[in-house]
């Protein structure tokens, strides 16, 4: 079956988008394997539709390299918000979506017909357990800020010696599970390593995408993100959001209702935690990298 696509990223977060308001598409998490695929496929961090709903002007269902399917992706939900104003599926310059993690209100930045970046109310941080979700009793609460201790333990065995590192961290939801860690150099980690560690947790049940902050100064962090199903990205706009309730929370970085700039890989976002609603506001790019076709085997849809 021959299928119509959008390659899009928001700040190297990057997915394939396809217009689903007038067809549904059939076994999309083995759609989203297929396409994901670099070198054998289109190549992206997973698989993005654009549906109709009933209560919000569009819907987004977003699935993971693995076929997996996510709640939420604060990347690619204002990349939603580029392919339906670009492709004509509406002119209103203010968009409502909705997703598993809550419905999304984007404010469009258009110049020159086209959508350049996106702002979103990505709603307020959850940070009650049974909400994340996270299976634990070694946590405390600091201002706030539900923070493990010494409960995510990575193991490294060297030949002549085993080692243990403990990492504490903030655990919040932004619409799905993340555990916000601080640490020293941000680029002498073994992500590849490291990253399944925490995924897969017994901690957290449904998984969690992890993100190591390394602070630059009082407005500026940056980091690099394990994402669940997907491994490591370039970027991710939810993790963005959680790691600025951390920074804030914890005193690291930050205060209310001024951005807080974010260093990904793949570029910068701008987070703002608004002290008039409890929400946080995500800013950034949004970025149409090129269309086509791509043809998917038969199997894929039985």
């Amino acid at each position: 079956m021959k299928l119509e696509f959008s390659k899009m990223h928001g700040c190297g977060n990057d997915y394939v988008y396809m217009d689903c308001t007038k067809k549904e598409l059939k076994n999309p998490g083995a759609v989203s394997e297929f396409v994901s695929r670099y070198h054998f496929g289109i190549g992206s961090d997973g698989l993005i539709l654009i549906c109709p709903s009933k209560r919000c002007d569009f819907r987004m269902r977003m699935f993971n390299a693995d076929g997996s399917e996510g709640k939420m992706c604060g990347n690619g939900v204002r990349c939603v918000g580029k392919y339906v104003y670009d492709h004509g599926l509406t002119d209103k310059p203010q968009v409502s979506i909705e997703t598993l993690g809550g419905d999304k209100i984007l404010d469009l930045t258009i110049r020159d017909g086209k959508v350049t970046e996106a702002k979103v109310d990505m709603g307020a941080p959850e940070i009650r357990p049974r909400y994340i979700p996270m299976i634990t009793d070694h946590y405390i609460y600091v201002d706030q800020s539900l923070v493990l201790k010494e409960t995510t333990i990575v193991g490294t065995d060297k030949d002549t010696y085993h080692e243990k590192i403990f990492y504490n961290g903030t655990a919040v939801s932004m619409g799905n599970p993340h555990f916000v860690t601080f640490v020293n150099d941000v680029d002498a980690l073994d992500l590849p390593e490291l990253g399944p560690q925490f995924e897969h947790h017994k901690c957290f049940p449904e998984g969690v995408n992890t993100e190591f902050v390394e602070v630059i100064d009082r407005n500026t962090v940056k980091f690099r993100v394990w994402e669940r199903g997907s491994g490591e990205t370039l970027a991710c706009g939810t993790g963005a959001c959680a790691i600025t309730y951390a920074c804030i929370k914890l005193k690291k970085a930050g205060k209310m209702d001024v951005p807080l700039n974010i260093i990904a890989r793949g570029g910068v976002l701008h987070v703002t935690y608004s002290s008039k609603d409890g929400h946080m506001y995500l800013q950034g790019p949004a970025v149409e990298v090129f269309t086509g076709v791509v043809d998917v085997p038969d199997e894929i849809f039985k």
